[in-house]
């Protein structure tokens, strides 16, 4: 493995060069960076749509949170990049976060060198900042190489895939490839009358209610509506909603992100009354339909933390699972962070949040997931 030994040199304020070794340097991302950091993306194949610019400019847009991104570059050529936030939060402290509101993040770079130079620089800055912790959400389809004894890691999420095909004939034999109970909560969908339908604006204020709906039951603060348009906005080509209706009730929606090959559903939720529909199992099915049918050939089901409903539902398809090896550097506190509904801290606080009614979790949720990025 190539070794690329990191000296910080400059400030973040001054968006200087914070890593210099020939024949590479490590810079902070600015705009003017943006296209050429998505080329590199795109062609990264442990990239994600989290890695995106656009995604970074979304968080950047609707939570204000500072960006200390980082590139690896030689010869003017981008060969690894890192997203970063400074998060200040009220209630949870300071933290560096490869990528907030994201399920994947950390560095991805031409080899291990680089990657870890780039993991050092921010070792580096998280120091300087005196934050409590540097959070990487890596992916786990990179080579798994610590670049110090105090990074910790944490296998509490777990992602799900499945490939998908585009003709008729691979359609029926995706629907094959799934458990029985699956394929019979699909068809209960079309028994009861549901129906699907893509769009994008005219679809959000419907797909924000019952989303809104969903997080509220399960006691978790919901998202403003404001994000969910910047992706919109972000991405004309690359996102979208789905709605599910019986009749012209809305039933369900997802909120799906496209990228490269694979369809990621992202936000999702469905009515409680329309359960007994199917309508989850169907919603799902439909994406997947639809994408393969666009030359989508993978349907990423997205992150789920152990031990949850929603694992258990995402793991009855038979689909394939992936752990994601989030890690962390540990600089003012002496414990990773628990931030998640699992933790026996948030028990009365979830149970209280889900008995609140609809307008004010809206109000309010905004407010509080602003510090849980």
């Amino acid at each position: 493995m190539n070794a690329y030994p990191v000296q910080i040199s400059g400030t973040p304020d001054a968006r200087s060069e914070v890593v210099k070794h020939s024949p590479i340097t490590i810079n902070y991302y600015s705009e003017a960076d943006a296209a050429r950091w998505d080329r590199y993306v795109k062609r990264a194949p442990a990239a994600t749509f989290c890695h995106q610019s656009g995604w970074m400019d979304v968080v950047e847009r609707t939570w204000h949170y500072r960006s200390l991104s980082l590139f690896a570059e030689r010869k003017e050529e981008i060969i690894g990049v890192l997203p970063l936030f400074h998060v200040k939060s009220r209630w949870f402290g300071s933290m560096l976060v490869s990528t907030p509101n994201a399920v994947y993040g950390g560095a991805v770079a031409d080899d291990a060198g680089i990657s870890r130079a780039l993991v050092l620089a921010a070792q580096e800055l998280a120091l300087e900042l005196d934050v409590d912790y540097l959070e990487l959400r890596d992916t786990g389809l990179t080579e798994d190489k610590l670049p110090d004894e105090k990074f910790r890691r944490r296998d509490l999420y777990v992602t799900f895939e499945h490939p998908i095909d585009s003709d008729e004939e691979g359609q029926e034999s995706l629907m094959k490839s799934f458990p029985r109970d699956i394929r019979r909560m699909i068809r209960q969908g079309a028994k009861h009358g549901l129906s699907s339908e893509f769009g994008r604006e005219e679809l959000l204020d419907d797909f924000y209610d019952v989303y809104a709906v969903s997080v509220r039951n399960l006691g978790t603060p919901v998202y403003p509506k404001r994000l969910f348009a910047e992706f919109l906005r972000r991405f004309p080509n690359e996102c979208d909603i789905l709605v599910i209706r019986q009749a012209k009730r809305i039933a369900g929606g997802v909120m799906s992100f496209y990228f490269r090959d694979t369809v990621l559903p992202y936000f999702g939720g469905a009515y409680p009354e329309f359960y007994r529909t199917g309508v989850n199992n169907y919603m799902y099915w439909e994406l997947m339909r639809s994408a393969a049918t666009r030359g989508y050939r993978v349907f990423d089901f997205g992150r789920s933390k152990r031990g949850t409903g929603a694992y258990e539902f995402k793991r009855g398809w038979g689909m394939t699972e992936r752990s994601l090896p989030y890690k962390y550097f540990l600089v003012r506190t002496g414990e990773m962070p628990n931030l998640n509904p699992t933790n026996p801290k948030f028990k009365l606080m979830i149970e209280a949040w889900k008995r609140l009614p609809l307008g004010v979790t809206k109000l309010i949720g905004p407010k509080i997931v602003r510090n849980l990025p």
